[in-house]
C-alpha cells in the first residue's frame, strides 16, 4: 500500500478528483490517500492558497496527485504550481502527448513527450522596473539545471524505448543562455549513443509541429519554450482536457492535469476527468503499479472510442459521474 498526498484543489477539482479516486478504487489500486486542501478555498482560513502542511505531506509521502488549484488574481499570491516546484525542487515537467482513438484531431498517430526544465529561465521571476517606460526580466540558465534536465530526457527515452531526443533552443539569438543549455544537452547526449540526438530552433519546431508532428519523439526544452510548446502539443491531441502532466524531482513527484480549475462550471458535474485520470495512470506507473495503470488506461481508451458515454467537451452529454462509471464498467 502506497500513501499518496491527494490535493482535490478547487473549482472543478473536487468533482474530477472524486471521479478519479472512484476509478482507482474500482481498479484496486493499492493507495492510501492523505487528503490535503489547497487553493482559493483555504485562503480565508489559513491566509495562503498553499499551506505549509501540504508541502510537508508531499515531502513525507514522496508522491502527490493534484487537481487544478486557482491562483487568485490581484491578491499578491504566487502561483501554487510555481511554489510547489520551487519548494520541492520538481525540476522536470513531463508532458506526454498521444492521440486517443475517438478524439477527433487534425493529425493521427501523434506520440511525443515534452521534457521541460522547471526551475529557472525567465520563470525565475527576476524582474525590475527601470523607469516609467521600461521594465526588464533576467533569464537564468545554469549548467546544473541544464545537465540534469538533459539527463532526465535521455534516461526517460531509454527506459521508454524512445528513439530520438530533440534539444530545442533559440541559441542562434540567445547565444550565451540557450547556448549553455544546448552545450549541456550535447554533453549528456554523448552518454546515450543508442538514442538519436537532434537539435532544432524553437520557432522552426513550432512550424513543423503543426505540419507534421509525427516527426518528433522526445523534446527537451528550457522552461519558457517548454511551457509554450507543451500547450501547442496538447492542441495536437485534442486540447487541455485530455493533457496529462507531471512535475518530477530527485525525491518527490506531483502528478496533475494541465488545465485550470474552470470555476465557471464548478458544481455542475459536467467536467471531463480524463486529464487528471491520465495523470493518475502515470502516477501508478511511477509507483510501479503498472498492471493496474494499464487496466485503467485500456478502459479509458475503450470508453472514449465507443463514444456511448462522453462528457460535453468530447461531444457527449454525460455527467462527470456517468463518464467515470462507464470507465469503471469497462475495467477488466
Amino acid at each position: 500500500m502506497q500513501t499518496v498526498t491527494l490535493i482535490p484543489g478547487d473549482g472543478i477539482g473536487p468533482e474530477i478528483t472524486e471521479a478519479v479516486v472512484n476509478i482507482l478504487k474500482a481498479a484496486k489500486a493499492q493507495i492510501d490517500w492523505d487528503i490535503q486542501s489547497a487553493g482559493a478555498d483555504v485562503i480565508e482560513k489559513e491566509g495562503t492558497p498553499l499551506p505549509a502542511r501540504v508541502i510537508e505531506s508531499i515531502k513525507k509521502n514522496k508522491v502527490a496527485l493534484k487537481a487544478p488549484v486557482t491562483t487568485p488574481i490581484g491578491k499578491g499570491f504566487r502561483s501554487v504550481n510555481v511554489q510547489l516546484r520551487k519548494a520541492l525542487d520538481l525540476y522536470a515537467n513531463l508532458r506526454p502527448c498521444k492521440n486517443i482513438d475517438g478524439v477527433k484531431t487534425r493529425f493521427n498517430n501523434v506520440d511525443l513527450v515534452i521534457v521541460r526544465e522547471n526551475t529557472e529561465d525567465l520563470y525565475a521571476g527576476i524582474e525590475r522596473q527601470i523607469d516609467e517606460d521600461t521594465a526588464e526580466s533576467i533569464k537564468i540558465i545554469t549548467r546544473k539545471a541544464s545537465l540534469r534536465i538533459a539527463e532526465f530526457a535521455f534516461n526517460y527515452a531509454l527506459k521508454n524505448e524512445r528513439q530520438t531526443v530533440h534539444a530545442v533552443s533559440k541559441a542562434n539569438i540567445c547565444k550565451m543562455t540557450d547556448g549553455l543549455f544546448l552545450n549541456c544537452v550535447r554533453e549528456i547526449a554523448q552518454k546515450y549513443p543508442q538514442i538519436e540526438y537532434k537539435e532544432i530552433l524553437v520557432d522552426n519546431l513550432c512550424m513543423q509541429l503543426v505540419q507534421n508532428p509525427n516527426n518528433f519523439d522526445v523534446l527537451v526544452l528550457p522552461n519558457l519554450y517548454g511551457d509554450i510548446v507543451s500547450d501547442l502539443c496538447a492542441g495536437l491531441i485534442g486540447g487541455l482536457g485530455i493533457a496529462q502532466g507531471a512535475n518530477i524531482g530527485a525525491e518527490t513527484a506531483v502528478f496533475e492535469p494541465v488545465h485550470g480549475s474552470a470555476p465557471d462550471i464548478k458544481g455542475q458535474n459536467k467536467a471531463n476527468p480524463t486529464a487528471l485520470l491520465l495523470s493518475a495512470i502515470e502516477m501508478l506507473k511511477y509507483i510501479r503499479q503498472n498492471e493496474i495503470a494499464d487496466n485503467i488506461q485500456k478502459s479509458l481508451y475503450k470508453t472514449i472510442k465507443e463514444a456511448k458515454v462522453l462528457t460535453y467537451d468530447l461531444n457527449g452529454n454525460a455527467t462527470t459521474t456517468e463518464f467515470a462509471n462507464e470507465i469503471i464498467k469497462n475495467l477488466i
